[in-house]
């Protein structure tokens, strides 16, 4: 005697989905039932279907889309939770994208009017800038720069690697003599990287494979009393603030992607193959050009370092930080940086931002 056929009531029952939703996964081919009256067209389901069919269900609820549920539904237990645990990976970064963005919106939709805040202390930043070729490169791709509202780092690949630097970072200049309130920063910013985006495109159209040549483009804008940021690909920003050092940037890697979804772990990424390949950047053959953007707050004695990743990637950051805490101006911090990244051996180029905040002019 065969297994009893459960009608579609009673397996909507005890799946918890809809007769609507079984009928729809029929379509999608997600969940055929074991068989349809060539009559009536009535749908009975097998009771060994119930397990895949609660499956179905509890990753609707975590909202994964059914292109993906079906695959997921075609592993094995094993890489069936891989592939659920690098979904949610995915979908808490970017959840945390959107709660950077929902609390910049309510800062600046409840921030009093400055007319009437309390009077703080002009606050000004001070700055240096410096790049170098390191020592096996034969030329540098990297393009920095500190200006009083402006700085920036971005560091170039491809055969139009240099020119396509040196573009993004110009397209941002303008910023430099535009006033900027700070409740239209974000959209200051995201003009600006549409900009920097056609000027790289433009720069390197005309070299022999522009389709293999971009650059990364970190930036922070000055207010007078807030920093803008924009991000995209592997430089970095970091923040010493009461001698504690914070990495404020996230790569937009292959390998930090794999570290975000759990299949790798943080301490093989160092040393993995395809560090270096971005997700991000601006050009690059149609490569993802979305730019994290934020507002960050400061405090007078902060100091901030961008860099590019031939100094992260070559001295660690207790050394970043030995450096950045020690006393003295931030000319002095870039030029001993680039020493500590040469004296790593200096396998790429090089570049660094730093800028403290401090009181008064």
């Amino acid at each position: 005697m065969g297994t009893e056929l459960l009608t579609i009531g009673a397996f909507a029952r005890a799946t918890r989905l809809s007769p609507k939703a079984l009928r729809l996964y029929d379509e999608l081919g997600l969940l055929p039932p074991a068989r349809v009256d060539p009559v009536s067209g009535y749908r009975r389901y097998a009771p060994d279907q119930v397990e895949r069919a609660r499956l179905v269900a509890w990753l609707r609820r975590l909202g994964m889309p059914l292109v993906r549920i079906r695959h997921v539904c075609s592993l094995d237990a094993g890489a069936a939770a891989g592939e659920i645990r690098a979904f949610w990976a995915r979908a808490e970064a970017e959840a945390a994208a959107r709660r950077d963005l929902a609390a910049f919106l309510v800062d600046h939709l409840t921030r009093k009017d400055p007319a009437v805040a309390p009077i703080a202390p002009a606050l000004t930043l001070r700055y240096a800038a410096a790049s170098d070729t390191g020592l096996v490169r034969a030329s540098n791709q990297d393009t920095a720069y500190a200006g009083s509202r402006l700085l920036a780092v971005a560091d170039g690949f491809g055969a139009g690697g240099a020119p396509a630097s040196a573009a993004a970072v110009e397209a941002l200049r303008r910023l430099e003599d535009d006033g900027v309130p700070a409740g239209g920063l974000l959209n200051v910013l995201a003009d600006a990287v549409e900009e920097a985006e056609r000027a790289v495109y433009d720069a390197v159209r005309a070299g022999s494979a522009p389709e293999a040549a971009g650059t990364t483009l970190t930036a922070m804008l000055w207010t007078g009393s807030q920093l803008g940021l924009v991000h995209i690909g592997d430089s970095r920003v970091y923040l010493l603030r009461d001698g504690e050092l914070f990495q404020i940037t996230h790569d937009h890697t292959l390998v930090q992607s794999m570290v975000d979804e759990g299949r790798l772990a943080p301490e093989e990424a160092a040393s993995h193959p395809q560090r270096s390949l971005l997700v991000r950047a601006l050009g690059g053959g149609g490569a993802d050009a979305t730019a994290e953007m934020r507002l960050q707050d400061v405090r007078p004695g902060d100091r901030y370092l961008l860099c590019s990743d031939g100094l992260s990637t070559v001295v660690p950051g207790d050394g970043i930080r030995r450096v950045l805490a020690a006393p003295g101006e931030p000319g002095r911090a870039v030029r001993e940086l680039v020493a500590l990244a040469n004296g790593s051996g200096g396998p790429d180029n090089v570049s660094c931002v730093v800028a403290d905040v401090v009181t008064g002019g």
